[in-house]
């Protein structure tokens, strides 16, 4: 396993973290540029828009510039990278999600006078083919679950990279990856229906 770990940088990474870690931009842009469509792809999947992945993609970025010194084991650089965008994502979601919610206009409803919520924008679910019934159930689930398939089907991260970079026992991060799947699965099945 500590085979593993160092190969998750290279001697030439680890010279660009040394220089990167102590101020030189040059080398954080050298050391970041080849990973940030991995890191923008991450980042679509978890806030299922383009926008959002770019805005935090670029968040990731300059906080992963500023809290590079404080990085212990740089041979785990890019967990650790990977993790900050996953959080900058879910961060996103959050704070979009809140901002969704004020969008929503409440309507009396003309057979009671009880409010309904209805969204100010409707999308059309007819003629979706399997892919598009796969990524609406995707989308149902939340942030976190999202960001674990993600890490480990789209990104495919090892489950022990995965529990080292959320500080969670792997048999925690097994159970959450299961549970995680079997979400998905009944979410499918809602789309489906």
């Amino acid at each position: 396993m500590a085979a593993r770990t160092e190969a998750l940088v290279g001697d030439r990474d680890a010279e660009l973290i040394a220089r990167a870690a102590a101020g030189d931009r040059d080398a954080f842009d050298v050391l970041i540029r080849p990973r940030l469509d991995r890191l923008f792809r991450m980042a679509v999947v978890i806030t299922r828009s383009e926008a959002d992945a770019r805005d935090a993609t670029q968040d990731a970025c300059v906080l992963a510039w500023r809290e590079l010194p404080r990085l212990r084991d740089r041979a785990k650089f890019d967990p650790w990278l990977s993790q900050i965008v996953v959080n900058a994502a879910r961060g996103l979601v959050r704070k979009t999600s809140r901002v969704r919610l004020r969008e929503l206009s409440v309507e009396a409803d003309r057979e009671s006078d009880s409010p309904r919520l209805e969204p100010s924008v409707t999308s059309d679910t007819e003629g979706f083919a399997d892919a598009d019934a796969i990524q609406r159930a995707f989308n149902r689930l939340d942030g976190t679950t999202r960001a674990l398939l993600a890490l480990h089907y789209v990104e495919q991260r090892p489950l022990a990279e995965i529990a080292r970079a959320t500080g969670s026992p792997v048999g925690t991060v097994k159970w959450r990856l299961s549970n995680a799947r079997r979400a998905l699965e009944r979410a499918l099945e809602a789309e489906r229906r």
